[in-house]
């Protein structure tokens, strides 16, 4: 929960997409690019305290690198409540190229941290040099009927095996022949793309990739 003794007045949601080259633009400077976009737009951000001062910004989940979105969410803390009408307009005005504002909803100022609320993510995964629809959904059907997918993962020179299957919800090819997978994201569990097709054998595929949905657990603040 949030600390009583932070006055924030308004807590923002930002629903945006990375599109163009801000595809390839990390998390951390889509945060600092962020904090440029809301400043410009004269919005009342309210920072932390301390020596280190930083704003009080956000995102729901990390994103990899080269993966377009249209459903990123920015939790945005402020400290003067202001009007919802023609905000999005104003945050468009002074965006970079491939930013694109989606949804500005409010939500109660009180409202557990966004991250902790991310459960999955659904995206869609296009084979640019082209795949057979019977050969990704045979490849869908192995997948799906494996007891486990055990792989091994480093992290800070730590190597854990960890089993991905529990982490796929669900995968199917639709009408265009792209790949659609609903896979685990967020604290509890995690799959990138990248994983998913190791795991199929099409790593050697040239895909784009494009996340078009978060779920989030509903909050009680």
């Amino acid at each position: 929960m949030l600390n009583d003794n932070i006055p924030i007045k308004q807590r923002l949601h930002i629903t945006f997409g990375k599109f163009e080259a801000l595809k390839y633009t990390s998390n951390l400077d889509v945060a600092k690019l962020w904090e440029r976009v809301l400043r410009r737009a004269d919005l009342p951000i309210l920072y932390s305290e301390g020596f280190n001062i930083r704003p009080r910004i956000a995102l729901a989940s990390a994103l990899p690198l080269g993966i377009s979105s249209e459903c990123e969410i920015l939790d945005v803390s402020l400290k003067e409540p202001i009007p919802l009408d023609g905000l999005a307009e104003r945050l468009a005005a002074v965006s970079p190229p491939g930013l694109r504002i989606i949804k500005i909803v409010q939500v109660p100022v009180r409202a557990p941290a966004l991250q902790t609320l991310v459960r999955s993510a659904e995206y869609r995964i296009r084979f640019e040099d082209g795949l057979s629809p019977e050969l990704i959904a045979a490849r869908i059907r192995a997948l799906l009927q494996a007891g486990s997918l055990d792989t091994r993962r480093e992290r800070k020179g730590k190597i854990t095996t960890v089993d991905l299957r529990p982490l796929i919800y669900d995968l199917r090819v639709d009408e265009n022949g792209d790949l659609l997978a609903h896979l685990a994201v967020g604290d509890r569990g995690n799959l990138r793309p990248d994983e998913l097709l190791e795991a199929m054998n099409l790593a050697d595929q040239f895909v784009s990739v494009h996340r078009f949905r978060l779920h989030l657990a509903e909050a009680n603040p």
